[in-house]
């Protein structure tokens, strides 16, 4: 799960085994759910990205998903307008939207995370007060736009027990048994996921 670029033949033969259609964006569906949608970026290192996506009430800022990007190794060129811009800040999936891509997640696992501590920075930004398990996803973001078929990232996202819970995301999306992770797979992701910077 090092974001190593995937052949394009084999990204291509992925999403036409998923619907062309767009996949419903994590910024849509927080701001229908809440009335309001943000993102601030905790931090961005080199090929990787940890971001707060928010709902905002009065002021009021409350992460709805931690997501952590892994990109790939070396993004395809034809994407450095978009990339550039979602390196200074953007929402990933209304970029690449905007530019005519069609974004689809080739799910990998679906699980929960313990925030062990109401200090975690995750917790925090939650606003969520003593311990408990929130859902997790972890996907590859692939695009596709006429013939062009591209593998962009690897995300974890961590998700507000209010916004989804591990069955929401069951019932969202399906893991495909020879794309799971393994064990030690899930725990490195999670690991990751909750290393807030």
């Amino acid at each position: 799960m090092h974001g190593n670029n995937v052949p394009r033949s084999v990204v291509a033969a992925a999403l036409d085994a998923c619907a062309h259609e767009s996949e419903r964006l994590n910024s849509e569906r927080i701001a229908d759910r809440f009335g309001s949608y943000g993102i601030d970026v905790v931090s961005n290192e080199p090929g990787l990205r940890h971001a707060n996506l928010y709902s905002d009430e009065n002021g009021d800022r409350t992460c709805r998903t931690y997501a952590v990007v892994r990109f790939v190794d070396k993004p395809d060129a034809l994407i450095d307008a978009e990339h550039a811009q979602i390196l200074a800040g953007k929402s990933i999936g209304a970029i690449f939207k905007a530019s005519g891509w069609a974004i689809l997640k080739e799910t990998l696992h679906i699980g929960t995370a313990r925030l062990d501590h109401p200090t975690h920075p995750v917790a925090t930004l939650m606003g969520i007060e003593h311990d408990t398990d929130i859902a997790m996803h972890v996907y590859r973001l692939l695009l596709k736009k006429s013939d062009q078929a591209i593998d962009y990232a690897t995300l974890i996202e961590l998700h507000h027990p209010e916004y989804l819970g591990q069955s929401d995301l069951v019932n969202l999306y399906s893991v495909e048994s020879g794309e799971s992770l393994q064990p030690q797979q899930v725990e490195a992701m999670k690991l990751l996921g909750l290393n807030a910077a």
